[in-house]
């Protein structure tokens, strides 16, 4: 009974362990919210009030997914690079490019397109996401956070999810879910209409970046463009932590 259950599964694209890595999808959004939660009752302080606290959240369960990725690839006899589809020469300067454009362009898009639905203002541009946090911080955050980002989060939705998932429309519609979903708790607010807003603003691209990697099967080009659009964040980030008063400008205009 166990053997014939056993070939059944490989008889199906995977072996039992390939099947779990699944069900990891919607780690990060459960950790996000707890981290929020816990850390508003630990400060005392409402979750509002550690809103500005999101990137460096952010960076450090950047980290521990990394590590459970590197860990889940281990699992299944592989390196983080082979849970990636990773190949070393495979991609055209002109392809990451392209997919740069694309993400700044449908990235930004969707966020104005999402604000203006929900908010009826356009562009809507939610200064809470570029609050100041302490400068040490916010300087070490500049490499940190766009580079573990795409590792962590390109990892997970594209090698655990699309890479895995052998349904084709199951298999980008699933991990773009969730690829959305996590934004949605970064930072962590009691607003149902910010939630459902970040979520709108990252759904258009997270569905264009698992098609496209379902078709090519290159993370390369969407980790670049990636850690590029979050690099504008983290600077941003830095200008408000440094400059006396610019938050309170951006906040007023």
């Amino acid at each position: 009974m166990i053997c014939n259950k056993t070939l059944k599964l490989f008889a199906e694209g995977g072996s039992i362990l390939d099947k779990k890595l699944y069900f990891l999808l919607p780690v990060r959004s459960v950790v996000f919210v707890l981290v929020f939660i816990i850390g508003s009752a630990l400060t005392g302080k409402e979750l509002n009030d550690i809103s500005n606290w999101w990137s460096a959240v952010a960076t450090a369960v950047n980290i521990l997914t990394i590590a459970m990725l590197i860990i889940a690839a281990k699992t299944n006899g592989q390196t983080y690079r082979e849970l990636i589809n990773y190949e070393k020469g495979k991609t055209k300067l002109r392809e990451i490019i392209t997919i740069t454009i694309i993400i700044l362009s449908v990235g930004m898009g969707g966020m104005y397109i999402a604000g203006f639905l929900l908010y009826g203002k356009f562009p809507y541009i939610p200064t809470i996401m570029i609050a100041p946090i302490p400068a040490v911080l916010a300087i070490i955050n500049i490499p940190l956070l766009p580079v573990t980002t795409a590792f962590a989060e390109d990892g997970l939705y594209l090698g655990c999810g699309v890479g895995r998932i052998k349904n084709k429309w199951a298999a980008i519609i699933i991990p773009a879910f969730f690829f959305a979903l996590q934004h949605s708790f970064i930072p962590l607010l009691p607003d149902v209409k910010y939630i459902i807003y970040r979520f709108l603003s990252f759904l258009p691209l997270t569905v264009i970046l698992c098609m496209y990697y379902y078709k090519k099967r290159n993370p390369l080009p969407i980790m670049i463009g990636h850690a590029i659009i979050d690099c504008a964040t983290v600077f941003q980030i830095l200008a408000t932590s440094l400059i006396p008063g610019f938050y309170d400008k951006m906040i007023q205009m």
